[in-house]
């Protein structure tokens, strides 16, 4: 194996067998050839450790496996982290073990952060996967991410993380990054406390503070959308429920706002969209009062602003509706 290389994929994994050959096979498939696969095991259970030892044995200059010792399970962002401390290479690439690589991928990616050596890391728009499975149904069902309101440019300090505490619909997939090295390790790489969701957005939080990143408008990779992803189950359980206060959202803003405390940036209106969306969690009965008055104030916006024959016949309607009546 040679001594160094340009890319380093980091592929982590948890019981993936039913989808990590197709991830494998996608770098395989790279028209650029200077990678390294690095398959962490995260105490998988089934028949994937397997299927990433034998291509570990298969492909030796090109693939190795990496696990927690006595096979423990850590956590995606301490899975990571041990792919970092092993990897050669000058980029870092992530790939889930059930999404994929357009053949492209590396190849542009490599090319673009090149061509702009002030950009600590880039990323683009991800397709969201659902026509894997091949029902009729989910065909029309695939989509790509808003990736971020600044499209191939070079994005300063701290913007892109401001948009994302805006509108969390602005987010890098991990399936889509290309990180430098030197920088991921230089914040300190994934933070181990978030074993799952929102693991992915602490370190890009991190670099978003302190470097430039390049956006761009294309799609390189496919996310692949299956009810037992770390994100479903998420989901599943009420951990996250989009567009209102929930678990794994507040982890994260809070766990920003004490990073912001501690580390010298100057990110003013960073710190002020932090404290503002952290209302919810720290008054939650008043966050509750306020979106019980938000939703009559439009109620009664949506009223006044109906034509007024409309506003009539809605008036009149409520005049002649059934009363109730006590039992």
């Amino acid at each position: 194996m040679p001594a160094s290389v340009r890319v380093s994929v980091i592929t982590i994994f948890l019981n993936g067998e039913k989808f990590i050959e197709e991830a494998i096979r996608s770098v395989f498939a790279q028209t650029y050839h200077d990678w390294e696969l690095l398959l962490v095991d995260d105490g998988s259970t089934d028949g994937s450790s397997e299927i990433a030892r034998r291509s570990a044995t298969e492909h030796p200059e090109r693939v190795r496996y990496l696990e927690h010792a006595g096979h423990a399970n850590r956590g995606m962002s301490a899975s990571r982290n041990l792919g970092l401390r092993h990897a050669r290479g000058e980029f870092i690439a992530l790939l889930d073990a059930d999404d994929v690589y357009l053949p492209q991928k590396l190849a542009e990616q490599v090319a673009l952060l090149d061509r702009h050596p002030e950009a600590a890391m880039l990323y683009g728009r991800t397709r969201y996967w659902f026509s894997w499975t091949g029902d009729p149904q989910d065909q029309e069902r695939d989509f790509l991410t808003a990736a971020s309101p600044y499209l191939d440019t070079l994005v300063p300090p701290p913007v892109e993380l401001a948009a994302h505490i805006r509108h969390e619909i602005y987010f890098p997939c991990t399936c889509s990054v290309l990180f430098r090295r030197e920088v991921l390790e230089s914040v300190g790489g994934f933070e181990e406390a978030f074993r799952a969701s929102y693991e992915d957005m602490v370190v890009y939080s991190k670099i978003f503070l302190r470097h430039p990143v390049f956006v761009a408008d294309r799609c390189w990779d496919y996310y692949r959308q299956h009810p037992d992803s770390s994100w479903a189950v998420a989901v599943k359980a009420g951990a996250y429920v989009g567009g209102s206060p929930n678990a794994v959202r507040g982890m994260y803003l809070t766990w920003l706002h004490g990073y912001l405390e501690r580390e010298p940036i100057h990110a003013p209106e960073v710190r002020r969209l932090v404290r503002l969306h952290l209302l919810p969690y720290r008054y939650p009965r008043l966050y509750r009062v306020f979106r019980a008055l938000r939703t009559s104030v439009r109620g009664l916006r949506a009223l006044l602003s109906m034509p007024s024959r409309s506003l009539l016949a809605t008036r009149s309607a409520a005049r002649h509706a059934p009363q109730p009546t006590a039992d």
